[in-house]
């Protein structure tokens, strides 16, 4: 039985990845067989558990393939060789602590709120970091929540490099949800669970990116549910960021959910052309390139939402004048540039943004166009005027005329109303976030 043993061990490891194979499977040995069961030999209860639900499916049915019947599996717990007097059984020493149980920050050095560009669609978020950092904020936690590439990894740093700056005994983390749950996993697996609470609960400030991957998985969410309540009671910092509100992550259990809305919302959403702009210019001036404003406004003006991917193609340009030192005009990013990006653009038009929206609120268009004034035509209406003067080019004269020829005045007033609404409901703001990514990602190739 012992060569069928191996035989399955062998065909299994062509199945997994090996990082996988030498984590889980090769510290299992087989201490005993039969005709028809076998009894491996495991570390510790986490490895069975783990084998359990993740392998065994697999392993039966390759003992299976290779026997020809149904083998039964038992586990037995390795112990220490001292306490089996006369018996020779394999010693694994207790390990070293690891390198990921020891305290570092985790920061991003380059992050800091002195080249973070603060506007209308990050104002809230920046004032609300600021004020963790600078110990004057009266909410715990903070949960920023926006799309990829916005800057909520950049704000979490700027918390925690702030804080060591002033203070380089502070004991502050940053981390993304999944390290965590790596982290948490390796612990049990090394029977480490003490050192991984002694880490997490003894901080200052606890930083956490990507919280919304934490959905779903049963065990970290109880781990981190006991580490929140622990670092919150004693008053401690904690700060989040995700891509969606915390009743929109999947399998967030309502427990978590309650303590993440027991503190301060602030959105970022997309950076308006303004902004964008600034940005480039900022990130130029860091890079010590000379970018002009034509050039940075031929960037901005293709409707990219993602800070991060404007960072890419300043970096193309960077490549190119290096050997010149030549200042990067309009041209030159037309030239470097143009192959990426106008085969990317996207048109969008006023008639596709109403009718999205429409479709998006359950009105007709025709009603977006009316003189109705109720509140479910009325909130939609403004919504569109308000993605109008953030998607298009067109003029608040233009925009107003086509929506049922409505004055100027009307859109400018429809785009402080969304903006304000957007500020105080952090639902609907979800909401109209999850718009204009459908809008943007559904335009017209042109």
């Amino acid at each position: 039985m012992k060569e069928v043993f191996d035989q399955a061990l062998t065909q299994l490891k062509k199945q997994l990845e090996p990082w996988e194979f030498q984590r889980w499977i090769k510290p299992v040995k087989l201490q005993s067989s039969s005709e028809d069961s076998l009894t491996i030999q495991v570390p510790n209860i986490f490895f069975k558990t783990w084998i359990n639900e993740n392998y065994f499916s697999d392993f039966k049915r390759i003992l299976f393939d290779l026997s020809g019947r149904e083998i039964k599996i038992n586990y037995s717990q390795r112990q220490d060789a001292r306490d089996i007097p006369g018996q020779r059984v394999e010693v694994i020493p207790e390990p070293e602590p690891r390198e990921s149980l020891k305290l570092e920050s985790g920061l991003n050095k380059k992050y800091t709120f002195s080249n973070f560009v603060v506007g209308g669609s990050n104002q809230l978020a920046h004032a609300a970091s600021l004020a963790i950092a600078k110990g004057t904020a009266s909410y715990n936690p903070l949960f920023i929540y926006g799309g990829t590439g916005l800057g909520k990894t950049h704000l979490l740093c700027a918390i925690g490099n702030m804080l060591l700056n002033q203070d380089k005994n502070h004991r502050v983390v940053f981390l993304s949800s999944e390290k965590f749950t790596n982290e948490l996993i390796e612990a049990m697996r090394m029977e480490q669970m003490n050192q991984f609470r002694q880490k997490y609960r003894n901080i200052d400030t606890l930083l956490i990116d990507d919280i919304h991957f934490i959905g779903g998985n049963e065990k970290s969410q109880e781990e981190f549910f006991y580490t929140f309540n622990a670092l919150y009671e004693t008053d401690k910092q904690l700060a989040f960021t995700s891509d969606k509100i915390p009743k929109q992550i999947p399998d967030l259990e309502k427990r978590l959910r309650s303590r993440f809305e027991g503190g301060l919302f602030a959105d970022i959403s997309p950076p308006d052309q303004e902004i964008k702009v600034a940005i480039l210019h900022k990130k130029a001036e860091e890079a010590k390139m000379k970018l002009s404003r034509e050039a940075a406004l031929y960037i901005a003006s293709h409707n990219e939402s993602s800070i991060r991917i404007l960072e890419g193609q300043l970096a193309r340009l960077k490549a190119y004048p290096t050997m010149t030192k030549a200042p990067i005009t309009l041209e030159l990013a037309q030239k470097i540039l143009g192959q990426f990006i106008e085969s990317e653009k996207k048109q969008i038009t006023l008639d596709h943004i109403l009718r999205l929206t429409a479709g998006f609120f359950n009105v007709k268009i025709s009603e977006l166009k009316s003189d109705k004034k109720h509140q479910a035509i009325t909130i939609p209406r403004q919504a569109a005027m308000y993605l109008a003067r953030r998607l298009t080019s067109l003029s608040t004269v233009e925009i107003g005329r086509r929506v049922g020829g409505r004055d100027h005045s009307t859109v400018i007033h429809a785009d402080k109303k969304i903006k304000n609404r957007i500020k105080k409901d952090k639902d609907f703001g979800q909401l109209l976030y999850e718009l204009e990514q459908a809008i943007r990602s559904s335009g017209t190739k042109i």
